[in-house]
């Protein structure tokens, strides 16, 4: 009776599968091994570490706390400095990066002489490494030899160099600003991606009905860049609350706290306080917060027009 169900189970198997669904199980076998190997089982590690106390100062000792590395982060008041600076830094930044990449892939959408050019210009930023990125702008920050000093020196607005990682008050504007310049070139191609799926008879509609540029602009323009809208902002703010690079190459989190947003907190307590529990746990409270803001925009701009 085994051999018969066993039989009859395999029978059923290759009626509901084909030979091309079995083929392809076949083949994306290993490639699905390799995924849990290295995406899967760390993501489920990670978790099952934020459960314990994990210090490797003392290896031999690591209690099971259930949820308390996840209640403590709500006492320490620096994870809520970290958090301010998170929340500032990613505003200022996909805010930029929305009304920049908006401004010129209107430009781009436009025929002119010379577009190609700066369509292959904008690619640049695009192309360059984030580790490469924050270096470059570290040298051009430079108070000694920075372009950025010589270049304001040399026109007469500032009389002396000026250390401007070492101010407080701009240090989050300053690393914000070389990300957004990092960042635009996508954001442009999503938009102009997207304006160049807007049909011409809308527009030309519109002028017979006698709607001026900037009518145009808010009743169609604006409403049809929405999914590419939603894109932008689900990747910018993703991209602007988890990084890490300029941060570390930049200021290391400094000066004082001025720059100790929560990619970088959870870095120091992981890797340099060796707190591998409470570091988890900051990442699990970060990859929730993302998932989150990403649901939203999909709620808010994924609707139809």
């Amino acid at each position: 009776m085994s051999d018969i169900a066993t039989y009859s189970g395999r029978r059923s198997l290759r009626n509901r599968f084909g030979y091309e669904e079995r083929s392809a199980i076949f083949f994306l076998a290993p490639v699905m091994a390799v995924l849990m190997s290295v995406a899967v089982f760390p993501i489920l590690y990670s978790l099952y570490l934020s459960f314990f106390q994990i210090k490797l100062t003392r290896p031999n000792r690591t209690p099971f706390v259930w949820f308390q590395n996840y209640t403590d982060l709500f006492t320490n008041e620096l994870f809520w400095t970290s958090v301010r600076r998170t929340v500032v830094f990613s505003i200022v930044s996909v805010v930029a990066i929305a009304m920049i990449a908006l401004l010129v892939s209107l430009l781009l959408n436009q025929n002119f002489r010379g577009r190609r050019v700066l369509s292959t210009i904008l690619l640049v930023p695009w192309a360059i490494p984030y580790v490469a990125n924050a270096l470059m702008w570290k040298w051009i920050y430079d108070s000694g030899y920075g372009a950025l000093n010589g270049l304001l020196y040399q026109l007469g607005f500032i009389e002396d160099y000026v250390i401007w990682l070492g101010d407080q008050d701009k240090t989050l504007l300053l690393i914000a600003n070389a990300f957004v310049w990092k960042e635009v070139p996508l954001a442009t191609i999503l938009l102009l991606v997207t304006l160049k799926s807007i049909p011409a008879d809308l527009y030309q509609a519109a002028r017979v009905d006698g709607a001026s540029v900037w009518q145009r602009f808010v009743h169609i323009t604006l409403p049809s860049m929405k999914p590419g809208f939603m894109l932008v902002m689900i990747y910018e703010t993703m991209m602007a609350i988890r990084h890490f690079d300029l941060f570390f190459i930049l200021t290391e989190g400094g000066p004082g706290h001025a720059s100790h947003v929560l990619s970088w907190h959870i870095y120091v307590e992981t890797f340099r306080n060796l707190s591998f529990g409470s570091g988890a746990a900051m990442s699990y409270v970060l990859a929730l917060v993302t998932f989150a803001l990403s649901y939203l925009f999909i709620r808010t701009l994924g609707r139809k027009v």
